[in-house]
């Protein structure tokens, strides 16, 4: 009897387990008004735009650079922005890879992040990360994590 039990509850979770793991479709909506998003990001850091930026960044913004530099908040992070732009000048181009929810109203955002030095120098090629949060009927970034790739 106890081998039978064992036998069904073992059975039970191999049919329901696969569907847990499954990456939920994200609507075609949804991606186009991230994809936005990113793009309205975008075209603020190379406007120096800090009104753009204070508007679709959540107030407790959270941003790890490629540097190591933390900035913690809406306005250490949009004067780090502004900084870095003016310091690393050149074309800055981010380009969506994949969306995916975690929940309905929190999204994550995984952007390819090309920096081409305006000195013609070698383009760096990174990654970055956004978390957007669902708020006031419009999504916003809340954090951001850069990645410059080592290579190894």
């Amino acid at each position: 009897m106890k081998k039978t039990f064992l036998f069904l509850s073992i059975c039970l979770l191999l049919k329901f387990l696969p569907a847990t793991a499954q990456q939920k479709i994200v609507p075609a909506a949804v991606v186009h008004e991230l994809t936005a998003l990113i793009d309205s990001y975008s075209m603020a850091r190379e406007n120096q735009d800090t009104v753009l930026l204070k508007a679709i960044l959540t107030p407790d913004i959270d941003q790890l650079v490629s540097s190591g530099e933390w900035r913690l908040g809406l306005a250490t992070a949009v004067e780090g922005m502004k900084r870095s732009s003016q310091v690393n000048e050149g074309k800055r181009t981010l380009k969506v890879e994949r969306v995916r929810l975690l929940d309905p109203n929190t999204a994550l955002i995984d952007a390819r992040y090309t920096i081409e030095p305006a000195d013609g120098s070698s383009a760096r090629n990174m990654w970055s990360t956004f978390i957007a949060v669902y708020q006031d009927d419009r999504w916003k970034i809340t954090a951001i994590r850069n990645m410059l790739p080592t290579g190894k």
